[in-house]
């Protein structure tokens, strides 16, 4: 049933409903003018503008400490990592160029900004993510030196949904959930920071919502970040049935403990999704059964040189100490494209790095950054109960994956495994198969890959939506392929959707560690067989949309726990 033009949709990031009148961010800082000149002090006019960096980069220091003070140390860590980008001494070295050629410090901030804003949004992916971050760094920074109030936050003495293009971290992370009940942005993705910091505080949040920043102030809505919507002005009626079910979903989810498991007893692992030792005690708190996706890439990122495997080994052996009768699935480096590293450089000039080297083509261009980090994660699992699973990003052909398999072998790895990302490796699966020990899935990217849209564009929001039925056929394949294969894309943390995969054959699900009680109570309410019958009527469909809701029909529980 088609919806109303009452309802907006857009990616349901972090689950909940909130409820209350549109107040949207003030204070957008104007670009300086292009003929800003300065009186001629070149010297003054450099200290004033890096004066003004170096306070933005305390302030956003000092957010960060009241985030952590309030429990959010994810929120520290975003905003610490925004003072580091306004000390950049690249950043400061443009400026003063700029200044020192005759332009106004403003300006020259700005111009200095635009640099790492474009070679950001090149990259695309992750990094293309954090332009967001830059374009606060520039407005606080710009504010300061024109005497202009600070972009940030409304106050309001009751509590609203904050509406915006996109949020800055500096506001994000400082917000008090008890004001703010809702958040709900025009740009941005599931790995944006809104999303990070909004599942991490536990505000529903829906993200690139076309029209957003339309709504008026004051305007009544009602957002429900598990569905993706946002209902305009909804009735009394409507606002208690959405606080019902979302008590409901609530009791559900307090019920719903221990292993991950349909109705009628057919295992399906729960994972977590984690980025380092930082994100262990979330994994646990949540019900996590191991670790399905450990992205080492965060040890490598923001550096000059590679860690140390000493450094290594500390940081995947806290992570394999935390689950002693799990698994922790560990994908190498996957670098290039949206996450360039100083010491890899690419080849050439990338038009399009995304469909360039990364990943696993990466690696073989530096075999000595595989050989290193595999050595350091045989020896970190060394003496330990956990059983490493380590897979490759990246991956096309089967010649790839006998590359990687033997790569592990030789390194002391007993189970070495691919990332199904790239649909060609999704069509072919069983010549994979036959080279490695499992198979995972990344969604995230496979649907990119297979509709030619890029993750970071909002406007390509229903392109990239994974209940799209082509990518349904192509994880079939893979879940058929005759080894053990899960799915690590943000798919596994959809509860509907994680019935269906389960449905297709995948045999473990790994997403947010804030998603997996849901996921666990939805598979607990079905059985195999209503999953796999959700399954078929998904591939059956032919829009995503219509996926979504031939699922549902079989999977009747759902509505009881208000997903």
């Amino acid at each position: 049933m088609p919806e109303s033009p009452e309802v907006l949709r857009g990616a349901g990031v972090s689950p909940g409903v909130g409820h209350g009148p549109v107040r949207t961010i003030a204070g957008a800082v104007p670009e300086p003018p292009a003929d800003d000149r300065h009186g001629g002090d070149a010297a003054a006019e450099r200290d004033r503008a890096l004066a003004a960096l170096e306070a933005v980069a305390a302030d956003l220091e000092a957010r960060g400490a009241r985030a952590a003070e309030a429990g959010n140390e994810d929120g520290r860590d975003v905003l610490n990592a925004q003072a580091l980008m306004a000390r950049d001494p690249g950043l400061a070295d443009g400026v003063t160029a700029a200044v020192d050629g005759g332009t106004g410090a403003a300006r020259a901030v700005f111009e200095a900004f635009g640099v790492y804003r474009e070679m950001l949004a090149g990259a695309g992916g992750y990094l293309a993510a954090r332009v967001t971050d830059l374009d606060d760094i520039r407005d606080r920074t710009v504010a300061r030196l024109l005497g202009l109030p600070m972009p940030g936050v409304p106050d309001a003495d009751e509590p609203f949904v904050l509406v915006a293009r996109d949020l800055a971290p500096a506001d994000t992370a400082v917000l008090d959930p008890a004001r703010v009940v809702a958040f709900v942005t025009e740009e941005g993705g599931p790995t944006s920071h809104t999303a990070i910091l909004a599942r991490t505080m536990g505000v529903p949040a829906v993200v690139a919502l076309q029209g957003a920043t339309d709504l008026a102030d004051g305007t009544p809505v009602l957002v429900d970040g598990s569905a993706g919507t946002v209902r305009i002005d909804p009735s009394e009626e409507e606002v208690a049935a959405a606080r019902a079910a979302s008590a409901a979903r609530t009791a559900a989810l307090e019920e719903s403990t221990g292993p991950g498991a349909t109705k009628d007893g057919h295992a399906v692992p729960l994972l977590a999704n984690v980025g380092g030792p930082k994100d262990v005690e979330a994994a646990l708190a949540n019900g996590a059964e191991g670790v399905g996706l450990y992205r080492t890439e965060f040890l490598f990122l923001d550096r000059s040189t590679p860690p140390t495997e000493d450094e290594q080994v500390e940081a995947y052996r806290t992570v394999l100490e935390a689950f002693p009768k799990g698994r922790v699935v560990v994908r190498t480096l996957d670098a290039g494209a949206d996450k360039p590293l100083a010491f890899l450089p690419p080849p050439g000039e990338e038009p399009n790095p995304a469909l360039g080297e990364r990943g696993l083509r990466m690696m073989r261009r530096h075999p000595d950054v595989l050989t290193a980090q595999l050595g350091a994660l045989a020896r970190a699992a060394a003496g330990l109960s956990t059983t490493l699973q380590v897979m490759a990003p990246m991956v096309t052909d089967a010649a790839e994956a006998a590359f990687f398999a033997a790569a592990c072998r030789d390194a002391g790895i007993a189970h070495p495994g691919v990332m199904i990302e790239v649909p060609a490796a999704a069509l072919r699966a069983r010549d994979l198969a036959s080279e490695v020990g499992f198979f995972s899935l990344g969604t995230n990217d496979l649907t990119q890959y297979a509709c030619a849209a890029d993750r970071q564009v909002g406007g390509l929001a229903a392109l990239q939506d994974p209940w799209q039925p082509a990518i349904l056929d192509l994880v079939a394949p893979a879940a058929a392929a005759g080894i053990p294969c899960g799915v690590c894309g943000e798919a596994a943390g959809d509860p509907a959707l994680a019935c269906v995969l389960v449905g297709l054959g995948v045999t473990s699900l790994s997403m947010s560690a804030p998603s997996l009680p849901l996921v666990r109570a939805a598979l607990a309410r079905h059985t195999l067989d209503e999953c796999r019958r959700a399954a078929a009527a998904a591939r059956a469909a032919r829009t995503a949309s219509d996926a979504r809701d031939a699922a549902r029909a079989h999977l009747p529980e759902l509505e009881a726990l208000g997903i």
